[in-house]
């Protein structure tokens, strides 16, 4: 029933003649079609790069997909025959270089355990990827191996003599496999629990320079208040004393010379008596006034707290803050 091992297809030509479209690999390492069983499985090279090899299973007979594998010590001395022996030779290069490859990732992991604080997240994320294509290849090869234990290895005389061993090497696999991703996690794990706690304590000096922000800002805005109350005080005594004075102004004047003179005296006096019981008679003018020492003292803060600008300071300001305003973008 098979075909010698020299009468080999190309990938394409099975993929396609089971009904397989595309250029990608399917994700099924086994597929059937009206065109017979194509089984594919991937050796990687020492980059992790895949090569698919696999067999054609056909009414005619059984192809060799890909290029020969090498000869395996298992199909030796076993003394398979052709096409198990194939086979068998294309299982044992595909869990070899699996486990050199798992090799090569551990001694990345090694390397990278005594920094794990200094690494990049993106030599981090290389090693994850890395270990993610080796479990995409290995799941092909689990489900191959699991096929091969049904009906389609009926097609390969003497299989269940290498399937066993076969078996306990994917077991093997799996297992390291397993323990080296647990290990490529805790890494990732341990690198964002140091970026999470770096970020906090990031976020916590913002706090502290927004409180401190808050507090100079609570300071001014008392600072600026006592010098509000200071000019509130002004403005009353002003209108106190405007009140009288131009009362006095206008009856002072050439045309107010028919108004007897007690008359401007009683005014004045009036004019002078009123507005200052008017409004030192106010509780909260009398309140202000006698905290008026505080509100001196922090008034004497905040016009210390003012700057001193000279004019040509001024206008160097001006210009500096103009020139670094960015360019007017013109039309795109």
């Amino acid at each position: 029933m098979a075909e010698p091992p020299d009468r080999a297809a190309t990938v394409s030509e099975a993929l396609a003649a089971v009904g397989h479209v595309g250029k990608t690999l399917p994700l099924r390492p086994v597929l059937h079609g009206s065109g017979g069983t194509v089984l594919l499985v991937t050796t990687l090279d020492a980059e992790g790069a895949a090569t698919p090899l696999g067999l054609w299973v056909t009414k005619d007979g059984i192809r060799r997909l890909g290029p020969a594998p090498p000869s395996s010590l298992l199909a030796e001395g076993l003394h398979l025959r052709e096409p198990t022996a194939n086979l068998v030779n294309l299982l044992q290069a595909a869990a070899r270089s699996y486990i050199e490859r798992l090799e090569a990732i551990a001694e990345q992991v090694d390397t990278v355990e005594d920094r794990w604080q200094t690494i990049s997240l993106e030599e981090l994320g290389q090693l994850h990827w890395t270990y993610r294509e080796l479990r995409k290849s290995l799941g092909r090869f689990s489900v191959a191996v699991q096929e091969l234990d049904g009906p389609l290895g009926e097609h390969f005389p003497g299989l269940e003599k290498a399937l066993p061993r076969v078996q306990a090497e994917l077991a093997h696999l799996e297992e390291t496999s397993g323990g080296l991703g647990q290990s490529i996690r805790d890494l990732l794990a341990l690198r964002n629990a140091a970026e999470s706690n770096r970020l906090a304590e990031a976020t916590n000096r913002l706090g502290e320079v927004s409180n401190q922000i808050a507090a100079v800002a609570n300071t001014s805005n008392i600072r600026m208040l006592g010098i509000a109350y200071v000019a509130l005080v002004i403005a009353l005594v002003s209108v106190v004393v405007l009140i009288p004075n131009t009362a006095a102004t206008i009856l002072g004047m050439p045309s107010a010379a028919w108004v007897p003179g007690w008359v401007v005296d009683v005014v004045l006096v009036v004019l002078a008596t009123l507005p200052l019981l008017v409004v030192f008679s106010r509780p909260w003018v009398r309140g202000m006034l006698r905290g008026l020492g505080m509100i001196e003292a922090r008034t004497r803060e905040g016009l210390r707290d003012l700057p001193e600008i000279p004019p040509a300071d001024a206008d160097r300001l001006v210009t500096v803050e103009r020139t670094a305003e960015p360019p007017a973008r013109g039309p795109s």
